[in-house]
């Protein structure tokens, strides 16, 4: 799955100060990320912010993201949660005729066992019409999908054709490169450590600091996809204080901070969200600001 090699970016969902979607400020945005080199696009991922968005908000911006893109990209849909049979029906009856995968995230607030888990990704594999990413993310769904359930599923299922790895923790990650099947992605999904994840053998990012610096964060990872180990690490360094800094209040209060010192839209999330603190927007407006 060539598609998913390098950059791909989870997309903001920009807001109004009125907390009303932005359409034009989506576009602007899916056109900087598409000019500043990224490989592909997420939707609805978590920085798309849809656990607050209605379900008609959820399809002018899947239909917006679509249109503005125009197959210049592949596009991933974000298509997860705790609700098993709920997801397969999703799964059934969803128009996926503009994607090329889904992203699918482990299973949050119920805390399943590592069966739980598998059987969970089981049903969607076997309901999915489109390939599927796993998305573990402990410090959101309060469990951890272990390596070994992962190497699982990928053994067991060719329509799951890879994993977005954000535990935060480079062993394991390493631990599901040594083991997976031979063309299994293991995306990083933490974007402080996507350089060392690629150099150990994985295939690139899901990332958010990767949307508010595209060209230099994708030529980061295309840099270690090529093994040109110090060039890409010149170029980590460059940004890596950007990378702490948005996630210092919370994702995606601090790219979206980004994208207001860029021009591109208002630093707007909604509750029980809020912007960051006027330290933090000066500081990452400063950085932004130099970097251009």
């Amino acid at each position: 799955m060539q598609s998913f090699v390098g950059t791909g970016v989870a997309l903001v969902t920009p807001f109004k100060k009125d907390f009303s979607v932005d359409f034009e400020a989506l576009e602007k945005i899916v056109n900087f990320v598409i000019e500043g080199g990224v490989e592909y696009l997420v939707v609805l991922g978590t920085t798309g912010e849809p656990a607050t968005l209605t379900s008609e908000e959820k399809e002018l911006v899947i239909q917006t993201i679509v249109k503005i893109n125009n197959q210049r990209l592949p596009l991933v849909l974000g298509v997860g949660g705790n609700n098993t049979a709920q997801l397969v029906e999703e799964l059934k009856t969803r128009d996926f005729s503009a994607f090329s995968a889904i992203l699918s995230v482990s299973p949050y607030y119920n805390k399943p066992t590592q069966e739980g888990i598998y059987q969970h990704f089981s049903a969607i594999a076997k309901a999915s019409p489109l390939p599927v990413i796993l998305y573990n993310v402990p410090g959101r769904t309060a469990s951890n999908m272990l390596p070994s359930t992962v190497i699982r599923l990928a053994n067991d299922f060719s329509s799951i054709i890879g994993i977005k790895e954000a535990a935060g923790d480079i062993v394991q990650a390493m631990k599901i490169i040594q083991h997976k099947p031979k063309d299994f992605l293991v995306i990083s999904g933490d974007d402080m450590i996507t350089l060392p994840m690629v150099l150990a053998g994985g295939s690139g990012v899901i990332s958010v600091i990767g949307e508010g610096f595209p060209k230099e964060f994708s030529q980061m990872v295309r840099l270690g996809l090529e093994r040109k180990v110090d060039e890409a690490y010149a170029l980590h360094y460059k940004i890596a204080a950007a990378t702490d800094m948005i996630f210092e209040q919370g994702n995606p209060a601090g790219i979206k901070q980004v994208f207001k010192a860029l021009g591109l839209s208002e630093n707007t999330v909604r509750l029980p969200l809020i912007e960051v603190n006027d330290d933090l927007a000066n500081r990452l407006t400063n950085f932004t600001n130099n970097l251009k």
